[in-house]
């Protein structure tokens, strides 16, 4: 079936960081001249991943091409402002990722911190003597090793990444609209244009689905299926008088837990996976406040005794586009609809890997093919195989 309205080469469906960096990149190449529409059903971002997430990036994967991914990633954040926008400032803190490791865990970090290593990241292998006398708050009893990210690893300011995406994206060309899919057309082994809910129509040479947790429904209407549906994660913020010293110095620290604490301003986040059976597919933006109560401040408090009196003096909830696969991305196109792109299930790696996924969007558009980064290992081929690529890391 065709459509009428508006033609576009490319049409994006979501507007955060994927949808965005993916319009930049692809309206910055010398071989393409398309138009390309973005669609984002709400330009405040209020429930936006992005805008929700605890806005880190990291080295230290399992898989090979994540942590190529990453490293494009973090040289990109460095050069903004001379790559992207002169006044761009998203106060990127390299301060690193600590990921601990007991008995139980040293082989496992021992093979991936032999992996980073193996693909340029700068990753520190530190035994508990070390981490000890580096972060002399820290209780290390339990403890086998630890590997630091001496450089290529921190947090920053996601909301900022995205509107400098969006700005930018839009200063190269980009038609950005505010609207909500209701229905993908096909013709054949093709899709040929969205509807949107107030009844706009556009048609269009290719579909790119940005759409986060919608990726799903988003699929559907082109007949297409993937396994990534909503899992909520909630994000704490807290004060310690009795550590206050520890923020110039403290890192991202992930327990053997899966606790992850990092400094934030005088203060800290924190936040943990919810155990399985409260882990499920949820579309709420409710904070388990339990889950500080129960699980978080005994973990903060195993770990460093001077967490012992903290106070939570802010919390959120944000949403993974979870990838129950295997919890890496899904990136490229369908097999049996090559002009439908997938960009979907990054399981809370999408911030930090949404330069190079729009890189390689771009090049897919442009040229039909990868060019710098091979991502075809996140083919959607693997879903239909059911044979996932695990990455171990995932926080």
């Amino acid at each position: 079936m065709g459509v009428s309205g508006e033609f576009y080469d490319v049409i994006i469906v979501g507007g955060g960081v994927i949808g965005c960096s993916a319009a930049w990149h692809l309206l910055g190449r010398n071989d393409f001249d398309g138009r390309v529409l973005v669609i984002e059903k709400d330009s405040s971002y209020e429930f936006c991943s992005t805008a929700l997430s605890a806005a880190s990036i990291r080295q230290q994967f399992s898989t090979p091409i994540n942590i190529e991914m990453s490293g494009y990633g973090i040289e990109f954040l460095r050069n903004l402002k001379r790559d992207v926008d002169p006044d761009a400032d998203i106060a990127l803190h390299e301060k690193g990722y600590l990921v601990l490791a007991t008995p139980d865990g040293r082989d496992i970090l021992t093979h991936n911190h032999q992996t980073q290593l193996a693909h340029g990241a700068d990753i520190a292998w530190m035994e508990p003597g070390e981490l000890k006398a580096k972060y002399p708050w820290m209780s290390v009893d339990d403890l086998s090793a630890g590997c630091w990210g001496r450089t290529g690893e921190g947090w920053f300011d996601a909301y900022s990444l995205l509107q400098i995406f969006r700005r930018q994206a839009k200063l190269r060309g980009a038609d950005i609209v505010e609207g909500e899919v209701s229905a993908l057309l096909r013709d054949g082994n093709r899709v040929t244009g969205v509807t949107l809910a107030d009844g706009r129509q556009f048609s269009c040479g290719t579909v790119i689905n940005a759409a986060g947790t919608g990726a799903t429904k988003v699929a559907r209407m082109a007949g297409l299926d993937i396994p990534v549906e909503p899992r909520k994660r909630c994000i704490f913020v807290f004060n310690c008088r009795d550590a206050a010293d520890i923020v110039a110095t403290c890192p991202m620290l992930i327990d053997p837990s899966g606790l992850y604490f990092r400094p934030e301003g005088d203060y800290f986040i924190t936040g943990i996976q919810p155990p399985a059976d409260r882990d499920g597919e949820c579309w709420d933006f409710e904070v388990d406040h339990s889950l500080f109560d129960d699980i978080i401040w005994p973990g903060l408090y195993q770990r460093c005794e001077r967490f012992e009196a903290v106070k939570v003096i802010n919390s959120w909830a944000g949403h993974y586009a979870y990838n129950l696969l295997d919890q890496n991305a899904i990136v490229g196109p369908h097999p049996d609809v090559p002009n439908f792109l997938f960009a979907n299930g990054f399981s809370g790696h999408g911030l930090q890997q949404s330069p190079a996924v729009g890189r390689a969007l771009g090049e897919l558009v442009a040229t039909g093919r990868y060019q710098t980064l091979d991502m075809s290992v996140f083919g959607y081929q693997r879903v239909r195989d059911n044979a996932p690529v695990r990455e171990l890391n995932v926080i």
